[in-house]
């Protein structure tokens, strides 16, 4: 088949625009020859759960899935009873993009709760976390957060840890969306088990996709008292896959050496460029009225431009609206974003807002 796509635009949409890291691709060939027994009896699979345990300890248990709400719904599932509720923030991409799945899939009822960077506090939890043993009241029984947020923004370790006491001190668990759990990690400088694992984190989905992979995540449950019916709802909400090991070795691939830091780190890289290089623009008078309304912790910057040009500026780059009311927009950067990219965006921002 011929390529149908012009492999020279470039754009700021999302990390899922990207294609696939060669030394993935190569790993999907390495695992293609002969047969191995399907659903996850394989040899990747089986390797798949040392690299797991050793990234977030020896009680780590790794359950692929074909994509990150599938994670999700399947995680936070296994966690509650029928009866149970998910406290998130109102920002949460479980609340907001996945297209109700939570609620209709996985059957349980969200709390969710404003906040201005997309993380939740003890304080803010409180707001939902009542109502026990009321039977006209959903019961909150996980408090869910994302790390790095859908805003961009960072938990520290400490501030999980936080999280998580308070969750457990109230008989909740604590679930982690890590669809870019890489990003923070490589941001934060320290290994994922410091604010996962040691941080008291119970349940989290982690992402492959967004940082280099073709498709393919994992709920890797942390805690094993904290979840239970994994391997029957992975089947029945139609995330088992027959040929898992595909998806184990794009895992294997990110985790088993250094990939997954380099991809994390070079996105995380370009999204600082872009930021200090409108920065410097608006410094300097060749740009004007671009304004930030979140910190550029990780891959994605955020940003208000004057009326008007966001149209105009996807003639040349795709990116999104994040509140087209207020101009708000996301550029996201991903392992493939190049210098020159992120350069000549920021050429035609100036272009535009000093024409």
């Amino acid at each position: 088949m011929s390529t149908l796509h012009d492999p020279a635009i470039r754009g700021f949409a999302s990390d899922n625009y990207s294609g696939i890291h060669p030394e993935i691709l190569a790993a999907i060939t390495a695992a293609n020859d002969g047969h191995q027994v399907a659903y996850g009896e394989d040899a990747y699979t089986e390797r798949l759960q040392e690299v797991f345990r050793a990234h977030f300890g020896a009680d780590a248990e790794a359950f692929p899935v074909f994509n990150g709400t599938g994670a999700n719904v399947t995680g936070l599932q296994s966690m509650l009873p029928r009866w149970g509720a998910v406290i998130s923030a109102s920002t949460a991409h479980i609340n907001v993009d996945e297209g109700g799945a939570p609620e209709r899939i996985g059957g349980f009822k969200l709390l969710t709760v404003p906040t201005d960077d997309g993380k939740l506090t003890p304080e803010l939890v409180d707001r939902e976390a009542w109502g026990w043993g009321d039977e006209h009241r959903a019961q909150p029984l996980v408090v869910s957060i994302t790390q790095s947020t859908e805003l961009g923004t960072l938990y520290t370790p400490d501030e999980i840890r936080a999280l998580a006491d308070h969750a457990h001190e109230r008989g909740m668990k604590l679930h982690l969306d890590g669809a870019r759990i890489s990003n923070a990690a490589a941001a934060l400088g320290v290994p994922f088990a410091a604010f996962t694992r040691d941080a008291g984190v119970d349940v989290l989905s982690f992402g492959g996709t967004k940082n280099g992979a073709m498709l393919g995540e994992a709920v890797v449950v942390l805690n094993p008292e904290a979840s239970t019916g994994l391997i029957y709802s992975r089947k029945f909400n139609m995330q088992l896959a027959s040929k898992m090991r595909f998806v184990s070795a794009q895992l294997i691939a990110l985790l088993d050496g250094d990939l997954w830091l380099r991809n994390a780190s070079h996105s995380n890289a370009m999204a600082q460029r872009l930021r200090s290089g409108i920065e410097a623009g608006l410094a300097d008078g060749s740009i004007r009225g671009v304004t930030f309304t979140q910190p550029t912790q990780a891959n994605g910057v955020f940003a208000t431009l004057p009326e008007g040009i966001a149209d105009r500026l996807r003639e040349s780059f795709r990116f999104y609206d994040w509140d087209a009311a207020r101009n708000e927009v996301r550029w996201m950067c991903s392992f493939d974003t190049a210098e020159s990219d992120v350069d000549a965006f920021i050429a035609e921002i100036g272009r535009l807002t000093t024409a």
